[in-house]
């Protein structure tokens, strides 16, 4: 069977009440072996590592405070990782920075950024990140933490060619290919085929960003082999390279 690794997923979401092992298991029925967890807060921790618990091997979790979660008390909650660290985790995130939704709490997110990429570069881990609607900012903070010599991913890529290769001149990176890619009018489909397919992982984010021909349903982990045809044929490559590639690319960087 072709062997896929789902770089970002939360299988643990409320989306998924009832029936989180019969997803897990239908990911893995389709291929996908390995479905790391992305973390988003200490509200959902506990879901996400029972979760975790049950099925060894298969699911991987994160640590991190997601950028939305981000508000005055942001300290604490960053704080309170530390009793998780050693729980088998594969990468700090999902991190970073996301003004989509308004800038009340703009500082105080670029602040817990800082500190979350300083504890990735302590812990030894990569990084999972989180952008929207925050390029300039994100760029300054991590031109300015080049010296810690990063490597981590951005989730759900949906950037440039160009802002990828800024991006790859600071430091070890990778961009998450999801469903996005499948969408009709997204011009990643074309951003795809000028990175290299060596820089490149795959994900849902499942239960969100669900491909075509399954939008407007809840996305799960079996679907990342329709997004690995969708960028084999972006590519011009058989789907066996796209997962081998991806696979080994996700092994390297999350060390799995």
């Amino acid at each position: 069977m072709t062997e896929y690794i789902d770089t970002h997923t939360h299988a643990y979401d409320e989306a998924f009440a009832g029936c989180e092992d019969e997803v897990v298991a239908r990911g893995v029925a389709a291929g996908v072996t390995v479905q790391l967890q992305a973390d988003v807060d200490s509200r959902e921790r506990e879901r996400m590592f029972a979760l975790v618990e049950r099925h060894p091997g298969v699911l991987r979790p994160m640590l991190g405070l997601y950028p939305g979660s981000v508000d005055k008390d942001w300290r604490r909650e960053v704080d309170a990782l530390e009793a998780w660290r050693g729980r088998g985790i594969v990468a700090v995130g999902e991190i970073g920075l996301d003004y989509h939704y308004g800038a009340d709490f703009k500082a105080e997110q670029q602040e817990a950024f800082r500190v979350q990429l300083e504890l990735a570069a302590a812990w030894g881990l990569p990084v999972n990140i989180h952008l929207r609607k925050a390029t300039d900012d994100f760029f300054r903070i991590i031109e300015d933490c080049r010296h810690l010599g990063l490597r981590g991913n951005l989730h759900a890529f949906s950037g440039s060619a160009e802002g990828f290769a800024r991006l790859q001149r600071l430091g070890d990176w990778y961009v998450g290919i999801g469903g996005v890619l499948t969408f009709k009018k997204a011009s990643l489909a074309e951003t795809v085929k000028r990175i290299p397919l060596e820089r490149m992982v795959l994900e849902t984010d499942a239960p969100y960003l669900t491909p075509t021909p399954h939008r407007g349903e809840r996305n799960e982990s079996a679907y990342i082999p329709l997004i690995a045809a969708f960028l084999a044929q972006q590519k011009g490559v058989s789907v066996e390279e796209v997962a081998a590639v991806t696979t080994a690319n996700a092994k390297k960087l999350f060390a799995i």
